[in-house]
Parts: structure tokens; C-alpha cells; sequence
């Protein structure tokens, strides 16, 4: 059952170090080819990447058993194997050696780890913990990503902060009216209601907005369904954490009082922004995100204009957050307090917290 809460009864750490025991982003399913391999860091772990002349991705850890050079700097042999650049070792997909130059035996305990990968709605997933408990069905869900009745694109952002930094902006978007007013902010964000619940290893923020004025950005998109679009709207943004990184955000506006918030949203615009923060470091971030989009659908050119228009807002939030990790490190011992607001991120470190107590790994 979902409960509901205040930030009040949660005390938490401001920086997170990164469970290891859920399911990652490492990249984009069309960045992972057969071609060549892939260098990705993901919580700490040098990675490469590649596929399988069947398609199937692979992660291997980036280092040969032999001398720790990085295999992501050989090259791709028969048999779905990894040549080491620096001794010509060969690892094939489950890690195992399978030649060592100069010698006829091969060292049976000559392996690198392989870790468990799904390939799923456009990304490729990777597991670096116990891979006994690497269940995919704990996968969060992005079916929109995939779906026929959706279309969009998106990027990724190399983001100079830590995970956590990303999933505190995402669960509180009243900061839309400070960092991106000439875009998506408005007045209406920090003055309306807002509900948060939580179940399980999931959070949800709720704000309705009602008879307001479209911002720039939602006006413009009114109009791409609706040409000549004018007057008021109602505004929603329904925020989904799922654990442990991934935020799905349904936004949208509609035309004011034709029953958006009782579910007929046939007279508004409905998007979702997809978001998977994925650690690289303590300090860095691989920021996966996504504009999708139910309506014009056999539009390229407003694919094309949402993503360059998303991207401009996220690299507002890209300068903040980095100023914010600056900040941190500048101020190591100062505290950090809890608004109203913060509801639904709290919420979020309270499952990251328990998730790292059962790992032994709260501390950073």
C-alpha cells in the first residue's frame, strides 16, 4: 500500500555512495555494436563493451587478468572474443581465456569478470553485483522508450556531480521557476498543492495546476496538435522514481476544464521525460534522458525540435548541479536541511539508504 509522508521524518546523508545490487544504465543499445568495443564507467568499474555476432551485448570488466591493460583498447577476434591489446590474450563473452600466445595450455583460473546485461527499451542494463540476484524483471520500466504509440529521442549528459544530485532535482521540480523561467517555469509551480506517496522501491510526486497560461515551451507544443492554440490550460506533472536511478516524469497541459485531470487528456499535449542516472564515479554522472511524445507522431522535424528544446533546459540544470558539487566539496561538513518541496526526494535516499545498509555500504 502507498503511504504518504513529510520530509520531516526522514534523516539522511547528502551524498550516497551507489548500490551495486540493481540494474544500471552502461549505454545506449545503439552505442554497443560488434564492430568494436565500448569504454564505459559505471559506479566505479571500468567496463567493455560490445556485442556478439548474434547481437546479445556483453560486459566484460575492462582489465586482462594478465597485466590489468584495458581490453576495451583491443579489438574483436572469431568467436565473439576479446583480444587484449597489449599480450593478445583472448577472453570470449563469459570472461574465460581461451588462448594465451606462446604456450599451448591456458591457465584455467585466467578470467575476467562478466557481468549480467539486459538489453531493454533502447538501453542496455548492466548488474555488477551478486549476479545470483540480478533478477530482470526488477528492471524499472521505460516502455515509452519502445513503444509504437510514442516516438521521441533524447541524449546523454556527462554530468560533473553526483547521482544523487540528478535524482533530488528530478524529484522536485518547483526549481523549473528559478532555473528555467524563460522555458517551462512559472509562478504556479511553487504555489500549487502537490501529493507524494511511496511503495515498495518506488516514489510518486503529484501537482495539478489548473486555468494558468501556458509557459513557452507547452505553448508551442499546443500548438504543433492544436495550430492557432490560445487561452488558458491545465498543467500536470506526475514524477515516478524507480530504484535505482530511473525517473519518468508525465507532463503535459491541457485545454482548461475539458477533464485532463479526471483522465480525458484528448484536448492537451502528453509527453514523458525519460531519465536514468547512472554513477559513473563519486563525483560524475552518466545522465541518459529522453522526450517522448503520443501525438504528431510521423514528425521528425518536432522530435528533433523537443530534443534540442529539452536540451537546452537540461543544460541549465547541468551548470547548477555542477556549481552545487562544487559547492559540496568546498563545504564538506555543512548540513543539509529539508523543505517541504524535498518530500519526494527524501523518500527516494530513504530506499537508496536501506538498499546500501543491506550491501555494508553506507558510507561514501
Amino acid at each position: 500500500m502507498a503511504e504518504h509522508t513529510t520530509p520531516e521524518q526522514i534523516t539522511t546523508a547528502k551524498i550516497f555512495p551507489y548500490p551495486l545490487n540493481a540494474w544500471w544504465v552502461a549505454a545506449w543499445d545503439h552505442e554497443v555494436t560488434s564492430k568494436a568495443l565500448l569504454s564505459r564507467t559505471v559506479a566505479d568499474k571500468s567496463l567493455a563493451l560490445y556485442r556478439t555476432e548474434a547481437g546479445a551485448p556483453v560486459a566484460l570488466a575492462d582489465a586482462c587478468w594478465h597485466r590489468l591493460a584495458p581490453l576495451s583498447q583491443g579489438k574483436l577476434v572469431g568467436n565473439d572474443q576479446v583480444q587484449c591489446p597489449y599480450h593478445g590474450l583472448r577472453f570470449n563473452p563469459a570472461g574465460r581465456c581461451t588462448f594465451m600466445p606462446a604456450q599451448d595450455t591456458v591457465n584455467p583460473s585466467a578470467r575476467v569478470p562478466s557481468y549480467p546485461v539486459v538489453e531493454r527499451d533502447r538501453y542496455v542494463w548492466v548488474w555488477l553485483g551478486d549476479p545470483e540476484l540480478a533478477d530482470p524483471e526488477t528492471i524499472p520500466d521505460m516502455h515509452q522508450m519502445s513503444s509504437e504509440e510514442w516516438a521521441g529521442d533524447g541524449e546523454t549528459i556527462a554530468a560533473e556531480c553526483n547521482y544523487q544530485l540528478i535524482l533530488d532535482n528530478l524529484m522536485d521540480l518547483t526549481h523549473e521557476e528559478f532555473v528555467h523561467s524563460s522555458s517551462i517555469g512559472q509562478d504556479e509551480l511553487s504555489e500549487s498543492d502537490f501529493e507524494v506517496t511511496h511503495d515498495g522501491n518506488t516514489v510518486t510526486v503529484s501537482r495539478w495546476m489548473y486555468n494558468l497560461d501556458p509557459p513557452p515551451f507547452w505553448l508551442k507544443n499546443m500548438r504543433d496538435k492544436f495550430p492557432g492554440f490560445s487561452g488558458k490550460v491545465d498543467r500536470w506533472q506526475i514524477i515516478h522514481y524507480s530504484y535505482p536511478g530511473t525517473i519518468c516524469i508525465d507532463v503535459g497541459v491541457a485545454k482548461a476544464g475539458t477533464g485532463a485531470p479526471e483522465g480525458d487528456r484528448s484536448q492537451g499535449v502528453n509527453g514523458y521525460v525519460m531519465n536514468t542516472i547512472t554513477p559513473e564515479t563519486k563525483r560524475t554522472s552518466h545522465y541518459f534522458w529522453a522526450f517522448m511524445r503520443n501525438y504528431r507522431l510521423e514528425s521528425q522535424l518536432i522530435t528533433t525540435q523537443l530534443r534540442n528544446g529539452v536540451h537546452g533546459v537540461f543544460g541549465e540544470d547541468e551548470t547548477m548541479l555542477k556549481a552545487q558539487q562544487t559547492a559540496i566539496e568546498a563545504n564538506p561538513d555543512h548540513e543539509f536541511y529539508s523543505l517541504n518541496i524535498d518530500a519526494g526526494g527524501m523518500w527516494v535516499r530513504r530506499i537508496l539508504e536501506k538498499a546500501l545498509r543491506a550491501e555494508g555500504r553506507e558510507q561514501a
